[in-house]
């Protein structure tokens, strides 16, 4: 049997050491701890296609509802893909049976969607809090060919490599679009999608969302702030949006109370409600960088992974022209 000398095994530990050091550094030339790219209105994203993906259908509305709207108002096309049925409801929103939750969020899904301005929804139909053991090569493989088929550039997801994310849907439906974001552009991953006329298509922009998230990108959402209180009004039965203001201001009517935030109707209520309680994490995070209300993400955008990028940043710089 080898020996291993006490020089080796010190040689050993130095070289994890040192992978591990290097490890920490932070890759495509990104400093540590450096401030946030501040996104704000105005770009022109015409011909682009963006999917809002989240596992449960209150997720997109709370995190990147904001930044969804103004993309889609800055000229992208968007669909929604849930990846969970909701089946088992939630201890916030209104409560009813296994089959009422799938009914419900299947339907204020549709409408949550509308109002954004997405084109359609997407169900997957996975048992909620269940996607533990699911196959993940499954949801892979119906990512790539949905992001084929639409044409996608441009994802929000929960973060798959965030802290402090209780629920498993929130990591597995991350992992898994993470990557099919990478394999849908490959043409040796399921090449029967790309003979049936679905040509490879990668997605070149990440938007991840998470409780907390890695940020290095803060987006200016005070002119689509109305689209987000849309969104999270659709979500009644699931998330702390929906009517939640109506029925504390009936609340405080039988005890005899009032607070003047919440108006004298329901719509005005919720509406309030929303803004002053749902999004107050947004008008916080918006105050920190000048805005009055912003959300935050994990944002991975082109050339983040691949290094063909700076092929083409150098061919550009540098090509003459053949004489």
């Amino acid at each position: 049997m080898m020996q291993i000398t006490q020089m080796q095994r010190r040689e050993a530990l130095c070289l994890i050491a040192s992978v591990a050091v290097s490890s920490l550094r932070p890759a495509n030339g990104q400093q540590a701890n450096a401030a946030p790219v501040v996104e704000r209105a105005g770009a022109t994203h015409a011909g682009k296609v963006l999917a809002a993906i989240q596992p449960h259908s209150d997720d997109v509305a709370l995190l990147c509802a904001g930044t969804v709207a103004k993309l889609l108002k800055e000229g992208y096309t968007g669909y929604m893909i849930r990846a969970t049925n909701d089946d088992m409801g939630d201890d916030v929103g209104q409560p009813g049976t296994v089959g009422e939750n799938v009914l419900r969020n299947e339907r204020e899904v549709s409408e949550q969607a509308r109002v954004l301005g997405l084109k359609r929804d997407f169900a997957l139909n996975y048992n909620n809090h269940r996607m533990s053991d699911i196959s993940r090569n499954e949801l892979i493989c119906r990512l790539i060919f949905l992001f084929r088929f639409l044409k996608i550039d441009t994802v929000f997801c929960y973060d798959p490599w965030a802290h402090d994310e209780e629920n498993p849907d929130h990591y597995v439906l991350g992992h898994c679009v993470e990557a099919a974001s990478w394999m849908a552009g490959r043409v040796h991953d399921y090449p029967e999608q790309i003979a049936a006329g679905f040509p490879a298509h990668a997605v070149t922009d990440k938007y991840y969302y998470a409780r907390r998230p890695e940020i290095n990108r803060i987006v200016d959402i005070s002119g689509t702030l109305d689209k987000k209180i849309d969104a999270n009004l659709c979500n009644v039965a699931k998330g702390p949006g929906g009517h939640h203001g109506s029925m504390l201001r009936a609340q405080l009517a039988k005890e005899g109370k009032k607070l003047p935030l919440l108006g004298d109707d329901d719509r005005t209520a919720d509406r309030n409600y929303i803004r002053e309680f749902v999004l107050a994490r947004d008008r916080e995070r918006g105050r920190q960088y000048g805005l009055e209300y912003a959300e935050a993400f994990h944002y991975i955008g082109p050339g983040s992974t691949a290094g063909e990028s700076r092929i083409q940043t150098y061919i550009r710089d540098h090509a003459v022209p053949l004489r």
